[in-house]
């Protein structure tokens, strides 16, 4: 019924709009596919194959009623690397273990946590991938010959370099045009999409002038079937499983990055909303069905979701109908197909690097020269010169470190005292000197996360700066927003630590989250509920009425307001009475207050 919802209102317009994005923007798919199938090792037919079954299956399952789908550039590093280490059969086998992954995600509503990646992880690793494609496009744009292909980027470029002598002039020629009509045809013809127009010039003058002379994807793979393939299952065993278990998980997360931004780019240009976890079950179905049929991983595209956008997509029919087009030309232009020069293609994928690379992006995360820009540039290294696996767990272990290096930073811990010169005496760090800091009553500020990362700090903090041993530890956890069981640990420790010593602690301002975790603890019960103020002042009156009242006789450090009347008291007996006169005076004032306001 939600996908019903989803046509709500649709008419005769509509579908005519979906017919004109889809057939648009299912041509545009056609080279693309054929494109990053060759980039990742395998036939080009199998990106065909994947722009079909994924496309339409994508766009009928998925969160985004906008979403184009298929084989993508960011794909390509880590489906070329299974390729090369376990052959094509283990990549469909390593897709449909992806595909599995992606629907679990979405039933169990992940969908959210892929958003909480860190920019400057996607950010690097995708510019490693802009890279590694353009780099991996120079042997077919300059036609060289005897090339072995490695996993590894250093090895690919070393065999650029030792083959460099066997350049192939009318390769160049060919990448040349397609490249030149590329950039040249959004000014002549804007409606036109220009990777084919490019694609179809370059194959023309290549077929007319340099015959025999180009490779084209005849020559190098075979003629392209007419058909889809038949359906086969692959041959699925536990130890397969275990082998491509962390590749088929890359390519889940990857998949999940690309479909999910893209559907957020989606709403952004149409002010619709997309459904995260529906978006990866559709991504999950799509990457566990195509596999079946030949195909290879795929996930939202977002330069064709925006063009189906642009071009006036109404419905998710508008991906069905790219779909039925690239399988419609399949059939009817196949033969054809085997034609088009390998240095053609070779410019289109190096303008996909180049728009997908996020340069501008990725200068500024560097410009910025904190903790982000040390992720990024090894996210961005490690990617291009080892692999995508390895990038993408360092980055997220890295961020994910000097994330709680930066939020253990972020805790202070600070002995404080009231400031008589402020409006109602409020605490200042400033105010605790040698000659000024109340012997009995150690008082602390403590602001910020009390978790794993930062619980030792606000422990030792304390113990450190505690010269003589206090009556009462009185601590102020107003601007503790959350704390973990680590914090809670050390917090005990502290606390267990005073009792000992015949000592109290007592907790102002303390936030619902904390209070919560030390109920559930049973810490709340060992410091006593009536050890809990909700403010400050109401914590120090009664602070001092817990005091060894001899020890306040004579005391010079009047750290408090109070003091001063306590140092000069008598006896014990007219401690008492100063504290309860000062008691009953900060009542009524209190009283005279909330009157005021009331009136």
């Amino acid at each position: 019924m939600r996908w019903i919802g989803r046509f709500e209102g649709y008419n005769a317009a509509a579908f005519r709009k979906d017919l004109i994005s889809g057939l648009i923007v299912g041509i545009i798919a056609i080279p693309l596919g054929m494109a990053f199938a060759i980039a990742a090792g395998v036939k080009p037919e199998y990106g065909i194959y994947t722009t079909i079954v994924a496309g339409i299956l994508i766009s009928l399952f998925g969160g985004s009623k906008f979403q184009i789908g298929g084989p993508t550039g960011a794909f390509i590093p880590i489906l070329f690397a299974i390729v090369i280490q376990y052959g094509y059969e283990n990549l469909l086998i390593a897709g449909f273990l992806a595909g599995i992954i992606l629907v679990l995600m979405g039933a169990f509503r992940l969908g959210v946590l892929i958003k909480f990646i860190p920019r400057p992880v996607t950010i690097g690793f995708t510019a490693g991938i802009a890279v590694i494609i353009f780099s991996g496009q120079i042997v077919n744009f300059l036609g060289l010959s005897g090339i072995e292909k490695h996993e590894k980027f250093l090895p690919n470029m070393k065999e650029i370099v030792m083959h460099l002598a066997t350049i192939n002039i009318y390769s160049v020629i060919t990448a040349g045009v397609c490249l030149m009509v590329i950039l040249l045809s959004p000014r002549f013809l804007p409606k036109v999409p220009g990777s084919l127009v490019g694609l179809v010039a370059s194959s023309v003058i290549a077929a007319l002038f340099f015959k025999g002379h180009v490779a084209t994807i005849g020559s190098s793979f075979g003629a392209i079937p007419s058909t889809l393939p038949h359906f086969h299952f692959p041959e699925i065993t536990w130890e397969r499983i275990e082998t491509l278990i962390r590749p088929a998980f890359i390519i889940a997360m990857l998949g999940g990055i690309e479909s999910l931004l893209s559907a957020v780019v989606a709403d952004g240009m149409t002010g619709s909303r997309h459904n995260s976890n529906r978006e990866l079950v559709g991504q999950g179905i799509a990457n566990m069905v195509t596999p079946l049929f030949g195909g290879i991983p795929a996930t939202g595209a977002i330069a064709r979701t925006a063009t189906n956008i642009k071009n006036g997509a109404a419905s998710p029919l508008s991906g069905i109908i790219h779909g039925v087009v690239v399988f419609l030309v399949l059939i009817m232009f196949a033969p054809y197909a085997s034609d088009i020069p390998l240095a053609s293609m070779a410019p289109i994928l190096m303008l996909v690097a180049w728009n997908m690379s996020e340069r501008k992006e990725f200068v500024h995360v560097l410009k910025t020269k904190t903790s982000d820009s040390v992720v990024l540039l090894i996210t961005f290294l490690l990617t291009v010169f080892t692999n995508l696996t390895t990038a993408v767990e360092v980055g997220l272990i890295l961020a994910v470190i000097l994330f709680v290096k930066r939020m253990s930073e972020v805790l202070k811990v600070a002995k404080v005292l009231p400031d008589p010169t402020t409006k109602n005496e409020k605490v200042k760090a400033h105010m605790v000197t040698e000659g000024h800091d109340c012997p009995q009553i150690s008082m602390y500020t403590i602001e910020g996360p009390l978790f794993f990362g930062a619980a030792n700090m606000f422990e030792k903090s304390i113990m450190d700066t505690i010269h003589l041993r206090p009556k009462i530890l009185l601590l102020r956890m107003g601007k503790v927003p959350f704390m973990d069981t680590t914090g809670e640990s050390n917090l005990a420790s502290l606390v267990k630590h005073f009792e000992k010593f015949g000592g109290m602690v007592l907790m102002s301002g303390i936030q619902p989250q904390p209070l919560e975790v030390l109920k559930r603890t049973g810490l709340f019960d060992l410091i006593g509920e009536n050890h809990f103020f909700e403010h400050t002042g109401e914590a120090i009156d009664y602070a001092l009425f817990q005091l060894d009242h001899n020890k306040c006789l004579g005391c010079k450090h009047f750290a408090f307001r109070e003091c001063a009347a306590l140092s000069n008291a008598q006896s014990q007996q007219e401690v008492k009475n100063t504290l309860e006169q000062v008691q009953h005076k900060k009542h009524k004032l209190s009283s005279l207050n909330v009157s005021s306001k009331t009136e």
